[in-house]
């Protein structure tokens, strides 16, 4: 089985089939089906390929999608820590060094 498409609409809808004293030549017939049911094959198989890659592409959005919110999420944490780290906690870390130059007693 080839993995390119062989027959385009265009092509099955202009074939020109011999004719025989019975009608259509059964050979021609079957090759053309042949050809066809080929091509169907081909289409299966790339569907089926491309369908497994969408699926994982899929995947990927949905994992980024994740990592994003989470980066997020972490972002709004280390914003509003570092408001706090300015205000409140600069107080006490001053504080704390007073204690530790001039003394606990004073």
């Amino acid at each position: 089985m080839k993995n390119e498409i062989v027959l385009s609409s265009d092509t099955l809808l202009n074939w020109d089939f011999k004719l025989d004293a019975r009608g259509y030549r059964p050979q021609e017939v079957d090759k053309v089906l042949d050809i066809v049911i080929n091509d169907y094959k081909t289409f299966a198989k790339k569907e089926k390929e491309y369908q497994e890659r969408i699926d994982e592409l899929n995947k990927q959005i949905l994992d980024l999608k994740h990592q994003l919110r989470s980066a997020n999420e972490n972002m709004a944490i280390y914003k509003s820590s570092e408001k706090e780290i300015t205000n409140i906690d600069l107080i006490k870390r001053v504080s704390q060094l007073e204690k530790i130059i001039y003394g606990k007693d004073e």
